[in-house]
């Protein structure tokens, strides 16, 4: 892997890497997947940072952009020409605020302000319930979040954060056309946060906390849905789970496998390894083990984390112990929210026969999919360069859409289990296939979809305000 040799196309990547990161033994293992050979010539090294021209020879040019789309997925650095492509898409930032009606003469200005303005602040006054007609209310989530759990990148602190709220919002304008604003507090005390969210709540309908550490993030959630009238939604743990529900529904189905009756083991017992295991059993799921690198959750252990003695009191019914290869064995399903190159060949064989895997880690996840492949019957991923991502923008759109639309007072199972049906149900039998079990996140069904049976959840739940 060390020169160009023997290739009849050879083109050129120049990347930028953290110097302490495994970013280059990562390119290498892409090169290898497509049978070509590079080679490293260093240009420069600033602030920790490693500037690097890779020469990669393969056989046809064809091969080249698969190349090209591994390497942009990969953390830990970037492609240099990309990295300024994505710094030039975010100067500014990527949201801004603009006019539903223009200003343009005084009468405009009496209306629109003072002293027009008077009169729907009076009516607001004598019903507060006028808000959602009358103000952005209706139509508008808050993204917040204190920085500490920023997508692969941990406690980052909330102006380097920013970027991601901006995006999330960015996401709902486009998907379900819901303005939302990036809120980035400069606080980790979670009585603080509570208290900023509430004091800020009359703006929104709707909160989505984001990227908060675990395991403050649950009980910030907890507090706020219970102080609040408006749906607070924890996406990292619930849009997550509802995504996996709907994947799993439909893989189960391609197996010819019912929820109860299948072995599950969740690998990753942070918040959305939670969540997930959560939204299963509500699902149906009877036999579901959490894992985490301590091994099996089970009740007859003691955690620190009070949380697990909570988690183990719900799941792993038959008080199984042992590490993730020790457990998985017998199991139809395993699912990952944990770490890169976990699940080996070895612990996929010895899964029940059809298997099903969704691999979430990012951008590596548990096993490379191409040697799972021979060994399971349907296989998924976070990634977007593999079939069946599992994604969070499949969700949240749709849900807060059916959460503003009802004008619900809170997000719960009973919405969460229409979303992740609502999902699934996008998929036809005839379209469903092993490949097929998730709609594409651009499936422009699938917000209209989960709104209507969010919507339909929240009335029949008695938690809608409007209910026609």
């Amino acid at each position: 892997m060390n020169k160009v040799i023997d290739h009849s196309h050879v083109f050129t990547v120049q990347v930028q890497y953290n110097s302490d990161s495994n970013y280059i033994d990562n390119i290498k293992k892409i090169v290898e997947k497509y049978q070509g050979s590079m080679e490293q010539v260093q240009v420069k090294i600033e602030e920790g940072l490693v500037f690097e021209n890779i020469n990669i020879g393969i056989e046809d040019k064809e091969k080249q952009q698969g190349i090209e789309k591994a390497i942009a997925q990969l953390g830990g650095g970037d492609i240099v020409e990309r990295f300024q492509e994505i710094m030039k898409l975010h100067e500014g930032g990527k949201v801004e605020v603009t006019l539903k009606h223009p200003i343009v003469t005084k009468d405009d200005l009496s209306k629109v302000y003072t002293p027009g303005v008077a009169k729907v602040c009076l009516e607001i006054a004598r019903d507060e319930q006028k808000a959602y007609d009358l103000t952005i209310k209706k139509n508008t989530v808050a993204v917040v979040s204190d920085g500490t759990a920023v997508l692969g990148l941990g406690d980052i602190g909330p102006k380097a954060a920013m970027p991601v709220m901006e995006g999330k919002a960015a996401l709902f304008k486009q998907f379900a056309d819901i303005d939302a604003v990036p809120i980035c507090l400069d606080t980790k005390d979670t009585e603080e946060i509570i208290s900023i969210v509430k004091a800020l709540a009359p703006t929104f309908g709707g909160i989505n906390l984001e990227d908060i550490s675990s395991p403050r993030c649950f009980e910030i959630e907890k507090r706020l849905r219970a102080e609040l009238d408006i749906p607070v939604f924890h996406d990292d743990q619930h849009g997550t789970a509802i995504v996996v529900l709907a994947g799993l529904l439909n893989a189960l189905k391609v197996c010819n496998k019912k929820i109860n009756e299948v072995k599950i083991i969740v690998n990753g017992c942070g918040a959305a390894g939670i969540s997930i295991s959560k939204m299963l059993l509500e699902a149906g799921a009877t036999n579901l083990i959490g894992v985490d690198r301590e091994g099996a959750i089970s009740s007859n252990i003691q955690y620190d984390k009070e949380h697990w003695n909570e988690f183990a009191k719900i799941t792993n019914p038959n008080q199984e112990n042992g590490l993730l290869s020790e457990v998985i064995k017998g199991a139809d399903v395993f699912i990952g929210v944990s770490a890169p190159n976990i699940l080996k060949v070895e612990d996929v064989q010895n899964m029940n026969k059809d298997a099903i895997v969704f691999a979430m880690a990012n951008p590596t996840p548990e096993i490379d999919p191409a040697l799972a492949a021979p060994h399971v019957r349907v296989m998924a991923t976070g990634r977007s360069d593999y079939p069946n991502q599992i994604n969070n923008v499949l969700c949240f759109p749709g849900i807060f859409k059916g959460a503003l639309y009802a004008q619900a007072s809170d997000i719960n199972n009973e919405m969460k289990l229409a979303a992740a049906k609502a999902i699934s149900s996008v998929i036809t039998d005839e379209e469903l296939s092993e490949t097929y079990i998730i709609p594409d996140a651009f499936d422009t069904r699938v917000v209209e979809r989960i709104k209507t049976a969010v919507a339909e959840a929240a009335v029949q739940s008695k938690i809608a305000r409007k209910t026609n």
